[in-house]
């Protein structure tokens, strides 16, 4: 199937075009037609899926229809609400992609810079407000924008928006909605929470389900490291010197801890940056934009920073702390083997992961291979038996070459 045929308007898909996309990947093709239908949609499809396009194009269809612009006047008629700066920078970066043709204005707000150039674009006019939770209930408070003429809401990564404890932000934020709008969910897991928000939010709505959280690419290559908590910097140190690897995203659990490994790295000459909560927005876009260009060989990141990351051909995903929530883990590797590309995923467990790690193979149905016989291997984690692989740490992955610029990833 191609965008031809989801009944899409001439600005957009000659938008789609330029931007030399043809054919929808499986969430697009299942949510734009319920969307374009006006329905309330739950969505579920793990990172790297194209969501954003999901949501994206089909509300720009609707806008474009029920175009009501009055005396060249703009006001907010859809808001998408996403929980993390860097996600709702991606998410602008789309909507001037895919509306490139139309005639609205889009504004992205967020907390951790100045609010008087937001004020200001505000007070001109917007049609699509893209907002983090806190910076968009500061601006409700000083009454500089209301909500009232809002047709569409998205709200995107419901679950992280949870996990990052915005929920009671999010309720503030939807009684200032009016009663009559669309409604749509997108998540890459769909946790107990989430299900019953959305039974109480949405009307109707369609659902639809692609990549259950509980899977992982085929094309990533899983290995894990067991290695005691003192010997990890060591043996990232190691598996570095392998100079084919051009970049690495790293995941920690810590923010300070990621600002330290990203010290002792540069001081033994591994040119690594860290990004996140903490760090000031344009400390964390300047990191991000290094690490895409190839200036930072090594990334350190924490997931709340990292979601909505999307790196073209990261080949190598590390995980310097293994997740204590299972389906973080899928999350975090989903990094690597976008569109078709190969990766690899290493994990490094001591012997107080090793819970976590049982509870991930349990999630994924999978046993990962486990690397013995390293060099800061001592043994003593090998207690059951398991299926065990000889290190093969990066250079045997080929980089996937170019992205397929027709499978989304927004």
């Amino acid at each position: 199937m191609s965008f031809n045929n989801l009944q899409l308007s001439e600005p957009i898909l000659a938008a789609l075009g330029k931007e030399g996309y043809t054919n929808p990947t499986p969430i697009q093709q299942q949510s734009i037609p319920f969307i374009l239908e006006g329905r309330d949609l739950l969505g579920c499809a793990q990172t790297g899926t194209g969501k954003t396009a999901a949501f994206t194009i089909p509300v720009l269809q609707l806008m474009h229809q029920q175009l009501n612009l009055q005396h060249g006047q703009h006001r907010i008629q859809t808001l998408i609400l996403t929980p993390t700066r860097e996600l709702a920078i991606q998410i602008g970066e789309s909507i001037k992609a895919y509306g490139k043709f139309l005639p609205f204005k889009h504004l992205v707000v967020f907390g951790g810079v100045p609010q008087y150039q937001q004020v200001r674009e505000i007070r001109i006019g917007v049609d699509i407000l893209v907002a983090t939770p806190g910076r968009l209930l500061d601006l409700l408070k000083q009454n500089i924008l209301h909500l009232n003429n809002i047709s569409h809401f998205v709200l995107d990564e419901a679950d992280r928006m949870l996990d990052m404890g915005f929920v009671h932000d999010v309720k503030r934020i939807i009684a200032k909605l009016p009663a009559k709008k669309q409604t749509l969910f997108f998540s890459a897991t769909m946790p107990a929470e989430i299900k019953q928000l959305a039974g109480i939010l949405l009307n109707n709505p369609a659902k639809v389900e692609v990549t259950p959280v509980s899977s992982t690419v085929d094309s990533i290559q899983q290995q894990v490291y067991y290695v005691d908590k003192l010997k990890k910097f060591d043996l990232l140190v190691h598996l570095l010197k392998d100079e084919n690897i051009k970049t690495v995203l790293v995941f920690i659990q810590m923010k300070h801890h990621a600002d330290k490994l990203a010290k002792q790295l540069n001081k033994v000459g591994i040119r690594t940056e860290a990004i996140h909560g903490d760090k000031m927005q344009n400390a964390r876009q300047r990191a991000l934009d290094n690490f895409k260009s190839h200036k930072t060989r090594v990334l350190v990141a924490t997931d709340i920073a990292a979601r909505g990351i999307d790196i073209d051909e990261l080949s190598h995903v590390l995980n310097y702390d293994l997740p204590n929530v299972p389906e973080t883990y899928v999350h975090r590797i989903g990094r690597t083997g976008r569109a078709g590309a190969k990766g690899i995923a290493i994990s490094f467990c001591d012997w107080s992961e090793k819970s976590f790690l049982n509870d991930i193979q349990k999630l994924i149905k999978k046993t990962i291979p486990v690397v013995k016989g390293h060099l800061f291997d001592n043994g003593l984690m090998h207690a059951q038996p398991v299926k065990t692989v000889q290190p093969t740490y990066f250079s045997n992955v080929r980089r996937g070459g170019k992205r397929n610029r027709a499978f989304m990833q927004a």
